[in-house]
């Protein structure tokens, strides 16, 4: 049922989102001539995927997880991206696809090691990663791979379509935020 929801609200999603999705597209050319960032992460049975995200950081900035990066990375163009979550739009593609779902576990690089450990004996790797989830919402990332991977072995244990739904909607109204940066 959650894969069919995923399917129409990312098709839906991708299609009345299309002028929005050009026009940062275009600002994004603008702002580091690469509007798109993919990057491989983790899936569902450890299965790599390429992941896709509006650019935020500079085209030569290293390749770590985000709260890893230093925020210096970061473009004025991509910190409004970031904090609109606007950055996450072409992730709808990744749901249409089946790589992703709306609601699951962040997926993670493959060179978080602690992490990978956390969720592999938690059985988080059983379930298709998604945009959003119980973490997300109460603003638990990846700097605290226990915590992380204890908060989504519960959400995907005890997913229900309601929880689902409430996940999308706790987002889409702001609640939770991104990983957070090194500043400096």
């Amino acid at each position: 049922m959650i894969r069919f929801f995923d399917f129409i609200f990312s098709l839906i999603g991708l299609v009345l989102l299309s002028p929005i999705i050009i026009v940062l597209l275009i600002i994004g050319y603008f702002d580091t001539g690469s509007p798109i960032f993919c990057q491989e992460r983790v899936g569902k049975n450890k299965r790599p995927f390429n992941l896709y995200k509006f650019r935020s950081m500079h085209v030569d900035t290293k390749s770590v997880a985000t709260h890893l990066a230093n925020y210096s990375a970061v473009t004025k163009y991509g910190a409004f991206l970031r904090k609109s979550k606007l950055d996450e739009l072409p992730q709808l593609w990744n749901v249409l696809l089946g790589d992703m779902s709306l609601v699951g576990p962040r997926p993670n690089l493959f060179n978080q090691v602690e992490l990978i450990q956390e969720r592999d004996s938690r059985g988080v790797y059983q379930v298709v990663p998604g945009i959003t989830g119980l973490s997300q919402i109460n603003k638990i990332d990846m700097s605290t791979p226990q915590l992380l991977a204890e908060t989504d072995a519960k959400m995907t244990s005890q997913l229900t379509v309601v929880q689902y739904f409430y996940y999308i909607i706790a987002t889409v109204l702001g609640k939770g935020s991104g990983d957070r940066m090194i500043r400096g």
